[in-house]
């Protein structure tokens, strides 16, 4: 489900930079045993961007509408979207 940006503060280094900093193999030297490409959606994430991930207005008026009874969800919407990013997620996995 796509919810916001992906933040990548807490994200863990790759191998290649944990073995560059001592804690891979013994002798020091690390070898290229894998070459790995990143989809488009991957690289979309990654890129970052200026959008706000979080709307503190829009959680405050989804909280008070749950809150009064007066939320409805679209399951429409929603199986639409579920969907599209299955489609999506499928036709690059098909590009492979």
């Amino acid at each position: 489900m796509k919810i916001g940006q992906l933040d990548n503060k807490g994200v863990t280094p790759a191998v290649s930079e944990r073995r560059a900093s001592g804690t891979g193999n013994a002798g020091g030297k690390t070898e290229a045993s894998a070459q790995v490409e990143l989809s488009a959606t991957v690289s979309q994430l990654t890129a970052g961007s200026t959008e706000s991930v979080f709307d503190a207005d829009k959680v405050k008026r989804i909280s008070d509408a749950i809150r009064d009874g007066k939320f409805e969800v679209n399951a429409d919407a929603i199986a639409d979207k579920l969907i599209s990013n299955a489609r999506e997620l499928l036709g690059s996995v098909g590009k492979s």
